[in-house]
């Protein structure tokens, strides 16, 4: 099933799950404590820089041919996963699934992390809405009506929230046509956009580029603000150039709210009420609809009010520091993506590539793939995979609590540094409770 993601359970873990539950509490809370006393002062300047990369390497990266060869190995290998999706077979060994869901919504977050807003360059969309744009001799910025900046990045949290609708809340998430009516409307959808708003419609309207754009602020390589030079930096440096833009709450809201969803929608209580309620497909759909929109916005809206909630400012001031805020949350985004799809992205994501390599079960043996195997290594060893996970959650509330932290030492008046991040910290010491529990406390 290419939606069993593999999570593993409370029994797969060191230590009883109540432990896990309080002890990631307690962590998160002592290391709030610890950067009251550490860290007096802002500390996270995007435009520093641990090291700048060879101005060779830059060069490489930046030449036009290595760009162009990029760009046609994506639009390539597009045009190869769509003629799978037509004409390959029509049941679960369609390597479309694994793509979609595994190589795409899993597989660029984590390449991002490491490298940078991939999607950018690798989009097949924003290459075929250049070249005709090269052809017609229009520049691909160009515009037949200004974008609205009201609309922000609005577009691209309901494109996002249309994704994880398909996955976790329609009836059939596994369905080839289902998914094949999803990608022709995301490419109509972004092609009009391009067309009428120019390429600052993919910066806003495309889901993948915006989600790839918010994780790839954690990114340890990285380009400096004056020659865009490569470099490599501390991945809190890039947090907070995260752009302040409307709907980028609402952005991060959808990521976390449905990957937390996705853990809720596997305990036995939520399935059995689903159940319950349920007589027809449909209105099974609709619970899980409901459920899976009540979870996004109780982060959107707990946050936006927590991060409202201090003293010493106006109104209008206080309405701002949601949106210079929510670059704290990039980590935890990250940390329990990481946590929730690790098992997911390593095991699917290798039968993928099997799919991939004989898509018509013709016996095509290119590279010796006929002899090689599915590795279930970390199925094998749950006990390590359950810690790692732990790890990774943890790991991305203490990361969120700092830059939430530092950031408050920029924003806040003196006299409300300490008082005006405790409403936000007490989120997400429960964000931390509540993660780890729907992981593993089903």
């Amino acid at each position: 099933m290419i939606l069993a993601h593999g999570l593993g359970g409370s029994t797969d873990l060191p230590l009883p799950v109540t432990f896990v539950l309080v002890g990631g509490a307690w962590a998160l809370s002592i290391s709030f404590a610890i950067l009251i006393f550490a860290w007096r002062t802002p500390r996270l300047d995007p435009s520093r820089r641990w090291a700048t990369l060879s101005p060779g390497i830059t060069r490489v990266v930046d030449a036009a041919l290595t760009r162009a060869l990029v760009r046609l190995s994506a639009v390539m290998f597009t045009a190869f996963v769509a003629w799978i999706a037509i004409t390959g077979p029509d049941d679960a060994t369609n390597a479309l699934p694994g793509v979609f869901y595994v190589l795409l919504w899993v597989g660029v977050p984590v390449v991002s992390a490491l490298f940078g807003p991939v999607w950018r360059i690798v989009s097949p969309l924003r290459t075929v809405h250049a070249v005709v744009c090269r052809m017609i001799g229009r520049a691909p910025g160009a515009m037949l009506l200004r974008y609205p900046e009201r609309l922000g990045a609005w577009p691209s949290a309901a494109g996002l929230f249309a994704f994880v609708w398909l996955e976790l809340a329609s009836s059939d998430p596994g369905s080839l046509d289902a998914i094949r009516t999803w990608c022709l409307a995301y490419a109509v959808v972004m092609i009009v956009g391009a067309v009428v708003f120019g390429t600052v419609w993919f910066e806003n309207a495309d889901p993948f580029e915006k989600y790839s754009d918010t994780i790839s602020r954690l990114a340890i390589l990285a380009r400096s603000q004056g020659d865009r030079a490569l470099t490599l930096r501390n991945p809190l440096d890039g947090l907070p150039s995260l752009p302040v833009v409307r709907g980028t709450v609402a952005v991060v809201a959808v990521l976390l709210g449905s990957t937390a969803f996705d853990s809720a929608s596997q305990l036995p209580a939520w399935r059995n009420l689903v159940d319950d309620m349920s007589s027809t497909s449909t209105e099974a759909m609709l619970w899980r609809t409901g459920g899976l929109l009540a979870l996004v916005s109780f982060v959107g809206v707990s946050f936006w009010l927590c991060a409202r909630a201090t003293g010493g400012m106006t109104c209008e001031q206080r309405a701002k520091l949601p949106g210079q805020l929510v670059h704290s949350l990039v980590p935890i985004v990250f940390g329990y993506v990481l946590a929730h799809y690790l098992t997911y992205l390593v095991e699917k994501g290798q039968t993928t590539v099997l799919l991939l390599a004989d898509p018509f079960h013709s016996g095509w043996n290119f590279v010796g793939q006929q002899s090689w195997e599915v590795s279930y290594v970390l199925s094998e060893h749950p006990g390590v995979v359950s810690t790692v996970k732990v790890l990774c959650v943890l790991a991305g509330h203490i990361l969120g609590v700092s830059a939430a932290h530092d950031a408050s030492l920029r924003l806040l008046p003196r006299n409300h540094r300490l008082t005006g991040q405790l409403a936000l910290m007490v989120l997400m010491v429960f964000f931390t409770f509540a993660g780890l529990f729907l992981l593993f406390g089903g």
